[in-house]
């Protein structure tokens, strides 16, 4: 999966698609295989519409399975079902408009790692939500060994989790998860309104959370503009993203918009 992040140790980091995560320490692992990266407007071939893209990306999964052979991947998905782990360290507690990004799109996942917006990143702290069926062979398997041994030294900090436990009253105190949703429309909408400016490959993102890929190499130029008008992005490579405060207001992301159009898009 090019350019995806999901962590930095061993099996994360090779799950991961960055190269600088996987230069001189030999990752990814051996036993972790890629598949073709869901990147439709990048990688799609020409003529090739959005569900022929999905439909042959399908097809070359299934082949890297059968390729694998059946003492590998096909036994152990049909031995053990398959596990859908989500990442929701950006997604979780209200991003998107919903608690959980999988709440948006009806997934049930079996395991779901969270971070970020769980202190308000207020305190270092993460977690992971294991589904019962999981847990359950975590502590019976533990039971029969006398504990479960995979812990960290930080694991459970009562200063985090009494943080993370304030930030979630918050959160349902002021709505949190109905103010993003109310307000997401205008900050989508108004980013896209320009979707076909020539310098714009794709605009993408759900909730207050959104990406621009640029045709040309000003994510740079991009972020520097918008520093100068007093608005912080995140630039990486030829994309720019923006994840404005949960709590950020109509006349905000008014200027906002206008920042993004009007001292940057327009000007370059």
């Amino acid at each position: 999966m090019i350019l995806r992040y999901h962590g930095s140790t061993l099996i994360s980091a090779s799950l991961s698609g960055l190269p600088a995560l996987h230069q001189k320490f030999d990752l990814p692992a051996p036993f972790v295989y890629h598949t073709d990266c869901p990147h439709y407007w990048r990688y799609h071939q020409p003529g090739e519409t959005e569900e022929e893209f999905s439909t042959r990306l399908a097809n070359n999964l299934e082949n890297l399975i059968l390729k694998e052979g059946p003492d590998t991947l096909q036994a152990v998905v049909k031995k053990y079902d398959i596990l859908f782990i989500a990442d929701e360290v950006i997604c979780a507690f209200g991003r998107l408009g919903y608690m959980y990004g999988c709440d948006k799109y009806n997934i049930k996942p079996d395991l779901v790692s969270v971070a970020k917006a769980l202190s308000s990143a207020y305190m270092p702290i993460g977690a992971v939500l294991v589904s019962p069926k999981i847990a359950d062979v975590i502590h019976s398997q533990s039971s029969k060994l006398g504990s479960f041994s995979h812990g960290f030294t930080y694991s459970g900090r009562p200063v985090a989790c009494a943080v993370a436990i304030e930030a979630l009253k918050i959160y349902k105190e002021r709505n949190i998860v109905e103010q993003v949703k109310s307000i997401a429309p205008q900050f989508q909408d108004g980013i896209r309104a320009f979707s076909d400016s020539p310098i714009i490959g794709e605009i993408r993102g759900t909730g207050l959370i959104l990406a621009t890929e640029f045709t040309d190499r000003m994510g740079a130029y991009f972020g520097a503009e918008c520093e100068k008008q007093g608005m912080l992005v995140r630039v990486a490579g030829d994309t720019i993203m923006m994840s404005p405060p949960f709590i950020i207001t109509s006349s905000e992301v008014d200027v906002l918009i206008s920042i993004y159009i009007g001292e940057s898009i327009e000007g370059y």
